[in-house]
Order: C-alpha cells, then sequence, then structure tokens
C-alpha cells in the first residue's frame, strides 16, 4: 500500500513542479473556503476525537492540542491567507554571475520533491503542511496520529476537493489512515521516493525516525525553553512576559519551562512572581536554595524542584524556577538543559543581551519577548511544516523556502572547458 502511495507522490511531485504560481493560490483560496463552508462535518468529527481521546485517558495537554473549535478554525484560515500572499520561492533567481571563462551562473530555487510528515495530536498540521507543500512545489505523504484519525480524514477529503478545482493533481497529498505503528517503520524506508522525513511530535517518535530511516530527517519540535532574567530587567515588564510565554497556551513546545533569575533580584522578583501567576493557576518547581533564600514554604502551588525538573518539557502550567550568579552561569544552565529550541534573555543591558545571543545557539533566541513568537506565522513565513531544532538544512519555523533547495544553472555561447 504504501509503496503505491509513495510512487504517487512522486509521479505528482514532477507535475506540481511546474505548476504556475497562479494554480497553487486559487488551491488556497478554495481550500480556506471550503474548511469554513465543511466547518459543522469537521468539528463533529474533531468533537467524537475528543471524546475518544478523553476515554482513553489522553493528558490534557494532548487533548488540547488535537482540539479544533471555530475560533482554532479561523485560525487555520489566517494562515492559509498568510500562505496564500506570501511570494512563490519556487523558480526564484539568486546568486547570479559571469565566471572568467564567460559561463553564466545563477542558483534556481527548486521544490525537494516528496516530503513525509509523521505528527501526533496536532490536526491543524494536516493544512499548515499540505498548503506549504503545495505552494513549495512538493508533493507530500501525511501520517497522523490515530487520537486525530476521524478529523485527519476530513480535512484531507477538503483538501483534495479543493486540489481537483484548482486543476493540481490530487495524488499530492496523500494520507495514511492506517494507525498501524509499523507503517511509519515501513515509510521510513521508502527513499527512492520520498526526499525527507519530518516527525513532529515527542522523544520516542523523533528516536525511531533518527534510528530507522534511510531517508534525511528533521527533527524539531521539543522545547524545554528558558528566559532568563537578567539582575538589570524591568521586572514588572519581565513578569508580563513570563506569565505570556507560560499561561498563553501552555500545552505547545514553545511554552515556557524554565525561568533563571539573577540571585541579586531574586529575592525581590520571585515573590512578585509567584503572586501574579499563581492565580493563573501556575504551579512552581522552585531549586531548594532560592526557597530557603526567599523563605518559601511548600504549598500546593510552590514546591521543591527536583534536578529532573529542569529537563522536563511542561506542556501544562508548571514552570521550574532556578536561581543564577552570574549571566555565564545563565548560560551555562541553558546550554546543558535547552533543546535548542527557544531560549532568552530579559535585560536593560546591552552588552549581556548581546553576549547572549552570541553564546546561546538555540533555533530562536529572544532578547526582552516570549517564547511564543517562535511560530511560522509570527515570523512572518505565513505557517510552518515544523520548528527544527538542527543545523541542517534548516533551523526555526520552517516556512516556504525551507521546503525548497536549488540547482545550479549554467550557460554559455556554446562554451567548452580550457
Amino acid at each position: 500500500m504504501l509503496i503505491e502511495m509513495a510512487k504517487k507522490a512522486k509521479a505528482a511531485s514532477k507535475l506540481l513542479a511546474l505548476s504556475e504560481t497562479a494554480a497553487k493560490n486559487s488551491f488556497l483560496t478554495g481550500l480556506a473556503d471550503a474548511l469554513w463552508e465543511g466547518r459543522e462535518e469537521l468539528l463533529k468529527a474533531n468533537s467524537e476525537d475528543v471524546n475518544h481521546a478523553r476515554a482513553d485517558g489522553l493528558t490534557n495537554a494532548l487533548i488540547d492540542r488535537l482540539t479544533v473549535d471555530e475560533d482554532r478554525l479561523k485560525g487555520i484560515i489566517a494562515d492559509l491567507t498568510n500562505v496564500l500572499h506570501a511570494e512563490d520561492p519556487i523558480g526564484k533567481v539568486f546568486e547570479k554571475s559571469v565566471q572568467p571563462s564567460g559561463l553564466n551562473l545563477y542558483k534556481q530555487r527548486v521544490p525537494l520533491g516528496v516530503i513525509a510528515v509523521i505528527y501526533e495530536s496536532r490536526p491543524n498540521v494536516t493544512v499548515d503542511v499540505a498548503s506549504l507543500a503545495i505552494k513549495s512545489g512538493n508533493a507530500v505523504i501525511l501520517r497522523g496520529g490515530k487520537e486525530t484519525l476521524r478529523t485527519n480524514q476530513v480535512f484531507v477529503s477538503i483538501i483534495h476537493k479543493a486540489m481537483l478545482q484548482a486543476g493540481l493533481p490530487e495524488d499530492a497529498v496523500q494520507f495514511i489512515d492506517q494507525p498501524d505503528r509499523a507503517l511509519v517503520f515501513e515509510l521510513l524506508k521508502l527513499h527512492q521516493y520520498v526526499d525527507m522525513v519530518i516527525p513532529r511530535g515527542g522523544a520516542q517518535l523523533h528516536q525511531i525516525c533518527r534510528e530507522n530511516s534511510t531517508i534525511p530527517v528533521i527533527t524539531g519540535g521539543i522545547g524545554i525553553c528558558h528566559l532568563f532574567v537578567d539582575e538589570s530587567a524591568n521586572l514588572p515588564a519581565s513578569i508580563d512576559v513570563i506569565r505570556n510565554a507560560k499561561i498563553q497556551r501552555p500545552s505547545v513546545c514553545n511554552a515556557l519551562d524554565t525561568v533563571l533569575i539573577h540571585e541579586r533580584i531574586a529575592q525581590k522578583f520571585l515573590p512578585d512572581l509567584i503572586h501574579q501567576l499563581c492565580q493563573d493557576g501556575v504551579i512552581f518547581h522552585v531549586d531548594s536554595i532560592l526557597m530557603d533564600r526567599c523563605g518559601l514554604v511548600e504549598t500546593s502551588n510552590v514546591l521543591r524542584a527536583s534536578q529532573s525538573d529542569f529537563d522536563i518539557e511542561w506542556l501544562s502550567l508548571n514552570l521550574s524556577i532556578k536561581s543564577v550568579g552570574s549571566l555565564d552561569e545563565a548560560v551555562a544552565h541553558i546550554q546543558a538543559h535547552s533543546t535548542a529550541h527557544s531560549d532568552g534573555i530579559l535585560t536593560e543591558n546591552a552588552s549581556h543581551a548581546d553576549r547572549f545571543v552570541k553564546t546561546i545557539d538555540s533555533s530562536v533566541v529572544y532578547v526582552n519577548a516570549s517564547t511564543r513568537f517562535t511560530d511560522g506565522a509570527q515570523l512572518g513565513l505565513g505557517s510552518e511544516v515544523a520548528v527544527s531544532t538542527q543545523r541542517l538544512h534548516a533551523r526555526g519555523p520552517m516556512g516556504l523556502e525551507e521546503l525548497t533547495t536549488y540547482k545550479w544553472v549554467a550557460s554559455g555561447d556554446y562554451l567548452t572547458r580550457k
């Protein structure tokens, strides 16, 4: 089954690479309209997925990720509109040059080919990936989790109808509707047809893909995110940023997990931070030294942190807190515990900000801003396929250009090499 699916995707990718921007934009416009028109069927299917997920004992974080309501559907459609208005990267010419031999050179953007995306819980990924893949001229094979099967089936049905109406090859979007995990292992061996694998899920899924794939894999999306409150920081403003990073949507990968506080301001800052965020239901895991220094006692909202707490992607209203004696100590902690997703500093000291940016090697590094901005739409990419935390071939949110490669084009007047 998968080989035939992959063959169809490969053949469709050749046709899609020749598609004009107008046809791809027509697909995006039609898809946005069709999603809203089909919202009743879509939300019904999602409600069934949510009910089954609750019955199966999924965590609140996972249930939040798989939930689609009208507001979230509007957000999905808004992201489609962003992709629609984004520049089509395919065919873009750059780095022109003329060599001493007379050879004219330039690089030209081309699609990657066929992309397989394996993901869990978040059905919006189905639309995000399909829209970005089609706009960038790529075919895609989608494998969502069993917990969102009904929602994804409706999404894919709507996507296929929009593709046919736009005159694009329907086979360019393939969907694996069988939850059997063995199919993932089979997919990871189809290097003859698939050009890249992108897993979006937990650490176990990433490990499976890295260890079993014969296809290049881009990993990311696991975020243990930090903010360091420097001694010079504007403290009231820092609380606002931390609050946004933690509670705006705690179940996603760019939500804040750990706050590091300079020891010179910790006794003043931490009680205010706890007072503010306890009202939002945040549970603080505070390192023992800081607990004792601030005279804190354990409550239902304030706990003594274990060392392992600083290696947890909480995906919930939990927040680890630690004091550090210097910028260098903060950097060392982040380097030891970060997943290279999103980390930032809150400071009024420009040299500290500069040093932090130079020494922290995360995909997105922030100065005086919430980690919640690590998002394709927020960073001007329209949407994202994933957030890459590796160095090759892309880093951070992967938008249209990150789904392309390039070829050299060389021309001469019947030129021969001497």
